[in-house]
């Protein structure tokens, strides 16, 4: 699109401006002119009168002379670009003085003008300001436009890949409901933590939807092994530890990253601070923050849910045992924001149907 030759000519009868200066016979004598070439024009004899007109009406353009009593048409062009970004200046003055002229420009003045004032220049002057505040707000307006579009593809680029990952989750999830639930769970749980250490709002959403892919890898385990009812065997849990490097190997070689971080939450979600953990026995920082962040909130939901192992442990045990693997399971200092949170992880459990203990 060019701006240049889709723009509107400019229209003179809708911009409204205001004169400001002390001198009066010369700000009404301006007024005056405007008029005559069918511009509204307000007059105001102060800075502080210049203010109060426009905290009431919209002004397109204000002409304020430099040197008055009080405030000056310096503190009065700091205001309005502070205030009134969308209304442009111009600065009049007695003393024809390039310092001051180069001043006035960079605080964000459209144009500079000596007085006394030549009728044709002056209004020439104002036609071109008005006419470059019109293409730069049009151009404005057009950045702002391109920029919600890639908003727009990006935010529907990233449903999609929500609407993959899903029924990528809900194919683990139908395996049995309590583990449908649960990882539900995890990805709420880990919205609230990831917002608490203080992600970004696109990785936050990332979190929510890739922190339920943790599990997927159980897609290969037996079910006599996933829902075994009893304490599993060495050889059992053997096979059990596998689904870190199942889950990694279906979430592999993404270039998305919502599917990247479910690999890093997949493959290392068993890791422990100490590096006791599995598969891959990383340690301390070595461990992804993703992963640190599903290793809290997947032991917390376990802990606090009938499993077909066992039934849903009280509140008070659950902190207990978790407390106990602070800086050997846990990093410390994730397991103090995970207690910071936790009254909302209670809100969400209770929505999700599981009451605690």
């Amino acid at each position: 699109m060019n701006l240049y030759k889709t723009r509107k000519p400019i229209n003179i009868s809708e911009a409204r401006i205001l004169a400001v200066d002390d001198e009066m016979a010369l700000c009404d004598m301006v007024a005056a002119w405007l008029r005559r070439e069918g511009i509204s024009c307000d007059t105001a004899y102060c800075v502080d009168d210049a203010i109060s007109l426009m905290r009431q009406t919209h002004y397109d353009l204000v002409i304020s002379d430099i040197t008055m009593p009080g405030k000056s048409g310096i503190e009065l062009l700091s205001i309005v670009r502070e205030s009134f970004p969308t209304t442009a200046m111009i600065m009049a003055t007695a003393v024809d003085n390039r310092e001051t002229a180069l001043l006035t420009l960079e605080k964000g003045a459209f144009g500079y003008t000596i007085k006394p004032f030549e009728r044709n220049e002056f209004i020439i002057n104002i036609f071109n300001a008005l006419e470059r505040r019109r293409i730069i707000l049009e151009h404005e307006g057009y950045e702002r436009h391109l920029e919600q579009e890639v908003r727009d593809r990006t935010e529907d680029i990233r449903n999609r890949e929500e609407q993959i990952a899903l029924h990528l989750i809900s194919a683990s999830g139908y395996r049995d409901e309590e583990t449908g639930q649960h990882i539900k769970r995890i990805g709420l749980y880990g919205e609230v933590l990831a917002r608490k250490i203080g992600w970004s709002q696109e990785k936050i959403d990332y979190m929510r939807v890739a922190g339920p892919m943790h599990d997927v890898g159980k897609i290969g385990i037996p079910d006599e092994i996933l829902r075994k009812p009893g304490k599993l065997s060495p050889e059992e849990f053997a096979i059990i530890k596998q689904h870190p490097q199942i889950g990694a190997q279906i979430l592999a070689n993404s270039s998305i990253p919502l599917l990247q971080m479910a690999h890093d939450i997949a493959l290392y979600h068993h890791e422990k601070w100490d590096g006791s953990g599995y598969p891959r026995g990383l340690k301390n920082d070595a461990i992804p923050v993703s992963a640190q962040i599903v290793a809290l909130v997947d032991v917390y939901d376990a802990l606090s849910n009938d499993r077909v192992y066992r039934a849903a442990l009280p509140e008070e045990k659950v902190l207990s045992i978790m407390r106990e693997g602070k800086g050997s399971h846990f990093n410390p200092q994730m397991f103090e924001y995970f207690l910071e949170v936790l009254p909302t992880l209670h809100a969400i459990l209770s929505a999700h149907g599981d009451k605690i203990e």
